[in-house]
């Protein structure tokens, strides 16, 4: 049975014919607009830059459509697009893809964060895209007089009930011409041609043949490259320089000083992430090249107030094992009387674990364009937040958003550290300083030692048992400047346990924290399905089936506070299970079970593990995923497969530590990532529905790392309660000189 879907004054198309004989046809996805189509204007009086997500088709039937979020790697510049080739009922071979620029006006959230691009914008361009069929449907029945009602569209033709056909391109002149229709109807998941197929990514070649995509690849005439010098060490200030042997250096233009402005702007932009970001300024050598401003700042002889001695990990260690033994604490969630629980318990599980700082390491630096004028502002690069970054330029520079412009690339690598504003903020000041074009380009360790992180965490959970139920349940939370549980008390195992309650409190630091891959749950996960596996084992029980049992519980509660599904999480793991031969395999192969509900989605994992010259090595993990639809199985099996790979890395190598406020790490030989060759195998399975699509970058990576711990206890007997594991080598049974890179 096919979908109505009633406008309500959404969804307005706008239109214009091409000066070639075709006709752009503009989407207005997200806002309310007029009903109508706007009247025909040349291509020569129309800017591309005014539209965001629209469709171009030209008289020979080609169909340009614009890609409206960035493109981080998630594949949203070919799945998004694919969504509306698929209402507009057009050949992919047909369709050529462009990213679009930063549209205020006709979308509200151009955003990659939180894997919501697909989720969010799915029902928005499926009426885009049958929208736009219609139209055209309505401009063919038209010329031959007949009802809409008896054309029928495939593959961008349009045929009526006595056979004669047009194609999009005879009609789209016409098509401008009319009105937009207040109801059009969707396609059935059983009648979809584009979606659900494997799609190339449409960067591929470029990416392949190293063309021109990303931040980096950017020059503009006239430009220069700015690299800045930031304090060493967090809390420290700048007191003095001197840049005579900077300014020696070949190629280097000048050496200024800046900062200042946007000091107070990020601390608001990262309110929620942070309290301190350096009360300091910077310095900056301009020149022709990227390597002469590095050698230039290399040359810079600065010199810096002390660090603070706080800030280092052997003192937030202590401070938030403090935190976690005193009971100042903000209650997130409090269901039944967990007191009473554990009084009554016959048995009580209490186990702490332990996270440490993250740097996201993006492969591409933070780098940003700047073009400062009297009239506008251009702004291009690799941003995930092309609107905010636009609105906080505008404050700190004093100028209407208006005239502004943000102009994305592809971005090498996000993992939330491009969700700010402050590389964006700084190119912005140093082109407005020095009245000309500006490149900012950071080094690795620029990236990894005044970077954004994610924030070390420790967890304590504590869980009763009477009569071979769990009765209670209590997680309490100390983290380095912002707690991640707090804004997700309602995953599970809330609403399964009738006594539950989570805590949070958190230690003020200089040290600049914000979102990382998977926030809030890349650590919990692991800390919550670490700790169920060793209740099971405590309780006597099958661990999975533990889980299963208190699902139960929530099934028909209608609880408005349950954000998961009992019944997909269920699904999925009944369905890995099965995949995954649980329990079956025997021999030198031991597993470990993980399931999770994160960003919309519910994942199951069990990883396999093999003990190889007396040491366990991660073989394989096998991933069940219920996201709803899934839209381009090529590019989401990638994305699962990565968010696994990355979930596994980390947890077993991933450390990051402070000595007086200093990062002592500034590159990759001294922080340690997972190798090409200790990346497990992943078979990755998809559970098909017909419901709208969730998110899918995330949600495999949480579930990863607790598979991965629970496989190594059953291989080596050890339970590990902290990340990296390889901080705790005897547990692995491992030489600490071959896995501490």
């Amino acid at each position: 049975m096919s979908t109505p879907i009633t406008f309500n004054r959404r969804n307005f198309i706008r239109t214009s014919s091409l000066a070639s004989g075709g006709l752009l046809i503009g989407f207005n996805l997200f806002s309310s607009c007029k009903p109508k189509a706007a009247p025909t204007v040349e291509i020569s009086q129309l800017d591309f830059n005014d539209f965001n997500a629209f469709i171009k088709i030209a008289d020979n039937g080609a169909v340009t459509i614009f890609s409206p979020n960035p493109e981080i790697g998630q594949g949203v510049k070919t799945s998004m697009p694919m969504i509306i080739a698929e209402e507009l009922d057009v050949a992919w071979k047909d369709v050529y893809v462009q990213q679009a620029v930063l549209d205020t006006e006709n979308f509200t959230r151009q955003v990659a964060g939180g894997s919501q691009s697909i989720r969010q914008g799915w029902d928005a361009l499926r009426n885009t895209g049958a929208t736009a069929r219609q139209m055209l449907v309505n401009a063919a029945a038209k010329q031959w007089g007949v009802d809409p009602s008896e054309c029928t569209t495939s593959e961008g033709v349009i045929t009526n009930a006595n056979g004669d056909t047009l194609t999009y391109g005879d009609v789209v002149k016409v098509a401008a011409t009319l009105e937009t229709p207040e109801s059009v109807t969707l396609k059935e998941p059983k009648d979809f041609k584009v979606i659900g197929t494997d799609v190339q990514n449409v960067d591929i070649d470029k990416i392949i043949t190293g063309k021109p995509l990303y931040g980096m690849d950017f020059k503009a005439e006239g430009m220069v490259y700015a690299a800045v010098l930031r304090p060493p060490a967090f809390g420290q200030k700048l007191e003095s320089y001197d840049d005579t042997a900077a300014k020696a250096v070949p190629g280097v233009i000048d050496v200024i000083r800046m900062g200042q402005k946007g000091r107070d702007l990020l601390k608001q932009e990262r309110q929620n992430w942070t309290t301190k970001l350096g009360e300091t300024d910077k310095v900056v050598v301009l020149a022709k090249s990227t390597w002469e401003a590095f050698q230039g700042k290399k040359a810079l002889k600065a010199t810096w107030t002390e660090g603070t001695p706080t800030e280092s990990t052997a003192f937030h260690d202590k401070k938030l094992l403090e935190i976690l033994d005193g009971n100042d604490f903000n209650t997130r969630r409090s269901d039944g009387n967990i007191k009473k629980a554990f009084a009554e318990a016959d048995q009580i599980l209490e186990r702490t674990y332990e996270s440490p700082f993250l740097p996201h390491n993006c492969m591409e630096p933070m780098n940003f364009f700047a073009d400062v004028t009297g009239d506008k502002i251009r702004l291009i690069g690799p941003t995930q937040t092309p609107e905010s970054t636009a609105g906080a330029v505008a404050e700190m520079l004093g100028r209407d958003v208006a005239d502004i412009s943000v102009e994305m690339s592809r971005i090498g690598g996000g993992f939330g550290r491009r969700l700010y504003s402050d590389f964006v903020l700084e190119a912005a000041e140093i082109s407005q300083a020095i009245n000309k074009p500006v490149k900012m380009v950071s080094s690795r360790e620029d990236d990894m030692t005044a970077g954004v992180y994610r924030p070390a965490i420790k967890y304590r959970i504590k869980a009763s048992v009477k009569n071979g139920k769990v009765t209670g349940y209590h997680l309490k939370e100390a983290a380095v400047n912002s707690n991640m549980y707090g804004l997700i008390p309602n995953f599970f195992p809330a609403g399964a346990i009738e006594n539950y309650q989570v805590d949070t409190a958190n230690y003020q630091s200089n040290i600049t924290i914000g979102a990382w891959r998977a926030p809030y749950t890349n650590f919990l996960s692991f800390a919550e399905q670490s700790f169920f596996d060793e209740l099971a084992e405590m309780m006597g029980v099958d661990r999975v089936q533990l889980q299963l049992d208190l699902l139960q519980k929530v099934k028909g509660h209608n609880d408005e506070f349950i954000q998961y599904s009992p019944e997909r999480l269920e699904g999925v793991i009944n369905e890995v299970v099965e995949k995954s031969n649980w329990g079956n395999k025997g021999g030198n192969t031991y597993q470990g079970f993980s399931a999770y509900y994160c960003h919309n989605t519910h994942v199951a994992e069990v990883a396999d593990v093999e003990i190889e010259n007396g040491q366990p090595v991660v073989k394989k993990v096998t991933a069940v995923i219920d996201c709803g639809i899934v839209v381009n199985p090529l590019g989401a099996k990638n994305q699962a497969e990565g968010g696994v790979v990355d979930g596994v890395g980390h947890a077993m190598f991933g450390n990051f530590t402070f000595e007086d406020g200093v990062p002592q790490a500034q590159n990759f030989d001294g922080y340690r990532l997972g190798r090409m060759k200790e990346a497990p195998t992943v078979e990755v399975h998809f559970v098909k529905n017909e419901l709208a699509p969730t998110g899918l970058g995330e949600p495999t990576f949480p579930p990863a790392g607790a598979a991965v711990a629970n496989a190594l206890k059953a291989a080596t007997g050890n339970r590990i309660y902290n990340q990296p594991f390889t901080l705790n080598p005897e547990l692995l049974k491992m030489p600490k000189k071959e896995i501490i890179g």
